[in-house]
């Protein structure tokens, strides 16, 4: 929308890793079964800009666990309004921690298995 926007129409980088974020945050909380933060997004690349009226899709997936911390790969794609052609428009990395109700720390499962 023209709120999330520059004067020359396109998209605010921070709109778009706040919608990253999210979706990093469902995978890690699924995985983590409960509460998870973001503690880092590191290797954010923007690749081409987001411009008003565009539909952004944005993917994520579980590549590493360590003993209380998710890493997840996110990449955010987008579609001009009466297109059918995508173009990736940035992608980042995001870890997680899962904490219990007192906001400490608590371990994860390990990465599951994958079959190939």
């Amino acid at each position: 929308m023209p709120s999330d926007a520059n004067p020359y129409g396109d998209i605010f980088g921070g709109w778009l890793m706040g919608q990253m974020d999210l979706a990093a945050g469902s995978v890690a909380s699924r995985h983590a079964g409960g509460r998870a933060v973001t503690i880092a997004c590191d290797a954010m690349k923007f690749h081409a800009p987001v411009l008003v009226g565009d539909e952004v899709s944005v993917y994520a997936r579980l590549v590493a666990v360590g003993n209380t911390s998710m890493t997840i790969e996110v990449e955010a794609w987008r579609r001009a309004r009466h297109l059918e052609d995508t173009t990736k428009v940035t992608q980042a990395r995001f870890v997680f921690v899962a904490t219990d109700e007192n906001r400490a720390p608590r371990r994860v499962a390990p990465l599951p298995a994958t079959n190939s």
